[in-house]
């Protein structure tokens, strides 16, 4: 397969695992997915520019801001699956419901969700509802560019981890991605700063991301030995509300 059928075929593997957009046929037999976290900010865009442009036409067309807010973000979860949501809420029970390693991973795994991870949904979904709705306020399309960045930008913390943190557990998600190398993942970097061109505070979101991406990989470490895909999930979440909370206070 020639290297640009191969990027092509990364890059669907990305949009496939990432959303549930469609992407066409894969290969066979198809990419890894640790060899397509570089594209992981590309499915951002694709379910980012979509939200965002539902954002920005619904605010056109006389909706309310705040509702319009709350319509782009609620495509944005439907168009993902709500898989990311899914990550921090199990990761919030898990880490907080365990006592140790193995009772922790159990948690995770289990399909109920407890307090702390309904509390976690709250939490992630009101911040960016109530950060994009400010932002509509003063103008849709600034609302919808940083929906997009924030999008992009968070999607590269989950490539990053992949490549630092071993996998917690002998199976699941985590496991099968395989250990991402850290070109790819630099990539993946590379391509979420791109929208720093439009919004330069961008930068700063991912600056933040950054810390807070050492944080949660080293709680990440302390409490179940390495990454989940409940932790890769949880790593978005966390880096696509503070992208928002921070270009909603700066801008």
């Amino acid at each position: 397969m020639s290297a640009g059928r191969t990027r092509l075929a990364e890059a669907q593997v990305a949009l496939i695992l990432l959303t549930r957009l469609p992407a066409g046929r894969l290969p066979d037999p198809p990419p890894a997915i640790a060899a397509s976290v570089w594209a992981f900010p590309l499915a951002g865009l694709a379910a980012g520019g979509l939200a965002a442009a539902a954002l920005v036409g619904a605010a056109m067309a006389g909706m309310p801001v705040a509702l319009a807010a709350g319509l782009a973000l609620g495509l944005q979860i439907v168009l993902t699956g709500a898989l990311h949501e899914d990550g921090l809420a199990d990761l919030a029970d898990g880490f907080w419901g365990g006592a140790t390693p193995e009772r922790r991973l159990e948690i995770m795994r289990d399909s109920r969700i407890g307090s702390y991870g309904v509390l976690a949904l709250i939490l992630s979904v009101g911040l960016r509802w109530v950060a994009l709705a400010y932002l509509a306020e003063i103008d849709p399309v600034l609302a919808g560019i940083a929906l997009l960045c924030a999008a992009m930008t968070s999607r590269a913390l989950p490539a990053v981890m992949l490549a630092a943190l071993p996998p917690a557990r002998s199976d699941g998600l985590g496991r099968a991605a395989g250990r991402a190398r850290f070109g790819p993942a630099l990539v993946a970097v590379l391509l979420a700063a791109f929208p720093a061109l439009l919004l330069p505070a961008v930068l700063w979101a991912m600056a933040l991301q950054a810390a807070l991406g050492v944080a949660l990989a080293r709680l990440a470490l302390r409490r179940i030995g390495g990454q989940t895909g409940d932790v890769l999930g949880a790593a978005q979440q966390v880096a696509e509300i503070a992208a928002l909370v921070l270009l909603a206070s700066c801008l």
